[in-house]
């Protein structure tokens, strides 16, 4: 079993998003080299995350998979592969089924994009029937400016008050929203089937704090699904971490390998862990 596996199984990975302002290769690089299980590749500006071919090479250079694509869904990629987002979503899907990652994670849309908030349902519904991908939607988070406090996203923050069929849980904007990380989770049920793991301070903005250093219960969500049926449901796990004030390469691979190194103390079944720790 490789190192970075928990005993049930629950692949680790690197989001590439996680080693910005470095580009995906050196995503690619720091994974393989931290002994991350394979990464989730975040589609943006950086050329080389459009390019299916080039993401391919990497892959097989540094033996890493790709487990999961994030579809350009940041209000700074709402230009990639053209302005129409079902145009986008879909591409997403197709390069998602050629790297052999059968989960694309996807934002609910904006409140301005109303003929994509229409059709969005569908959308999710259609990707898995026609390239097996799931699209686990993300839970988000309400932006403020000043004292006013706005929802920007068309079916709101929280995706369970809509109902799709898989979630992403991310726990930087649980923190961000003010929301109840391990409530939120409750309510997804067995329909979680993503994890960033990432950390806030309950600050009103998008911190994506190294697990452990934030307020967000990161410690109990991880031993709930390590306790649970999420890795026999295909369920995995990513760091998606801000490291853009790393001043070094090695200050940045310093954060990543904390990260990762939390994640693997906290993916362990309470039972196995109970057993390892009575063991002679």
């Amino acid at each position: 079993m490789p190192e970075s596996v928990s005993p049930r199984g629950v692949p680790i990975a690197l989001s590439t998003a996680s080693v910005y302002p470095e580009g995906v290769a050196a995503g690619f690089e720091i994974a393989a080299e931290l002994g991350y299980d394979g990464v989730e590749l975040m589609i943006w500006t950086d050329p080389v995350s459009q390019d299916p071919r080039a993401v391919e090479r990497l892959a097989h250079r540094h033996g890493v998979p790709i487990l999961a694509v994030h579809a350009p869904c940041l209000a700074v990629t709402q230009r990639v592969w053209g302005a129409d987002p079902v145009h986008r979503l879909r591409r997403t899907v197709e390069v998602a089924a050629r790297l052999g990652a059968g989960t694309v994670v996807v934002h609910p849309p904006f409140r301005w994009q109303r003929r994509y908030a229409g059709v969005f349902a569908d959308e999710v519904a259609r990707a898995r029937e026609h390239h097996d991908v799931t699209l686990p939607v993300e839970n988000m988070f309400p932006v403020q400016r000043g004292a006013i406090r706005t929802v920007p996203y068309a079916l709101g923050h929280d995706p369970t008050e809509v109902g799709f069929g898989a979630y992403t849980l991310d726990l930087s904007h649980t923190a961000a929203a003010g929301v109840d990380a391990l409530e939120l989770m409750e309510r997804m049920g067995d329909r979680l089937t993503h994890l960033h793991l990432t950390d806030g301070s309950g600050a009103p903005r998008d911190e994506h704090l190294v697990p452990g250093r934030g307020l967000q219960p990161c410690a109990d969500v991880c031993q709930t699904l390590a306790d649970g049926d999420f890795a026999r449901s295909g369920g995995t796990v990513v760091l998606e971490v801000s490291t853009r004030r790393c001043r070094t390469r090695q200050e940045r691979v310093g954060l990543l390998a904390e990260s990762l190194l939390f994640a693997r103390l906290n993916l362990v079944p309470t039972v196995r862990a109970a057993v390892a720790t009575a063991a002679p």
